[in-house]
């Protein structure tokens, strides 16, 4: 039986937010949530030593057979990268892709339930940094998609290795053996990460798949077709987004309207992450009176990585402080064209 003891509530620091809560630092001999001493204590190890963070993100759903076989002609690359199924075979060459999104379609709509947006699968994206062996995450892929979706989904899944991340796209039918649909809600998302992560770690490569609140990030990552059109902007081939217009406005209001008073959401961000860093510092503590001596320098690691963390943060007072820094330094451009005017 594992001696590692926890603070109350320390769990709740790696599990994604569903209700705000109040967290009291109290010690106690096992932790919450059902896990042992001894994976708390692995779990917390790998998080501060920073191991990689797995991605499993959902990218889109088709709803028509036209756009079914066009995702499955780009993840094969037109029939010449091999895809693989739940049950091991290699599917390749575009007629087998073709007939292959045909069953798919058939199948949907013939089901009597069928709405006419009811998708006919959703697409998943798996990654790992750009360092990681591209057979292993294949591999870690293949187990999640086992464990996940073979007893009830058909799937098909191929390794791209032409980005800077080895990832592998998944399709999922989204109509299942016995008729169940497949609709993901952000809770299965974090589970699917951390099945993810279990696989990986299962052939030899650290991976975690923690909340962001877990290490001190509290602004979400920037969406990809929204990346897509600011780059475009960026590029002069377009407009920028309107959600991005927006939040400029917003920052600007902030940063010269004198609306500087975090909003309601922004405190509570902030109190949630003062939460979480009160939890860890608890834990340093009790780690550091541990008599394990692998404890306490855990304790001195935890400590470190607390100081780490980035400063709790909000995207709208962000734009607000570069929307300032850049009309500084206007400012000063304009001063320095004035005193060479002046001369």
């Amino acid at each position: 039986m594992s001696d590692f003891q926890t603070v109350r509530g320390f769990e709740e620091a790696w599990r994604p937010p569903v209700k705000p809560r109040r967290i009291t630092p109290q010690t106690i001999l096992k932790p919450g949530g059902g896990a042992s001493g001894d994976e708390v204590r692995a779990r917390l190890t790998r998080v501060v030593d920073r191991a990689p963070e797995v991605m499993v993100k959902v990218t889109g759903r088709t709803r028509d057979l036209g756009h079914l076989r066009a995702h499955l002609d780009y993840i094969s690359r037109n029939g010449e990268l091999e895809m693989e199924d739940r049950d091991g075979a290699v599917v390749a060459g575009r007629p087998t892709v073709k007939e292959l999104a045909e069953d798919w379609s058939d199948a949907a709509l013939a089901d009597s339930r069928r709405r006419s947006n009811t998708p006919f699968s959703l697409s998943l994206v798996l990654s790992m940094p750009a360092d990681t062996d591209p057979a292993t995450v294949r591999d870690a892929a293949r187990a999640f998609a086992r464990e996940v979706f073979a007893d009830r989904f058909d799937y098909v899944f191929a390794l791209h290795t032409d980005a800077q991340h080895p990832h592998v796209h998944l399709e999922v039918r989204s109509l299942g053996d016995h008729g169940e649909r497949l609709n993901p809600k952000k809770a299965d998302l974090d589970a699917w990460r951390q099945v993810f992560a279990q696989a990986l770690r299962d052939r030899g490569i650290e991976a975690e798949a923690t909340p962001r609140r877990a290490r001190g990030i509290t602004r979400k990552a920037e969406r990809t077709p929204l990346r897509k059109i600011r780059e475009r902007h960026e590029a002069g081939k377009g407009e920028p987004a309107k959600v991005r217009r927006s939040a400029y406005r917003d920052a600007a209001k902030a940063a010269f309207g004198g609306k500087t008073a975090p909003e309601t959401w922004e405190r509570q961000l902030l109190e949630r992450q003062a939460a979480v860093r009160r939890l860890y510092v608890a834990q340093a503590g009790i780690l550091q009176r541990s008599p394990n001596p692998a404890d306490r320098a855990l304790g001195a690691k935890v400590e470190v990585f607390v100081q780490s963390m980035p400063r709790p943060d909000s995207q709208r007072l962000a734009l607000a402080r570069a929307l300032r820094a850049s009309n500084r330094s206007l400012g000063r451009k304009d001063d320095g064209i004035g005193k060479d005017r002046t001369r």
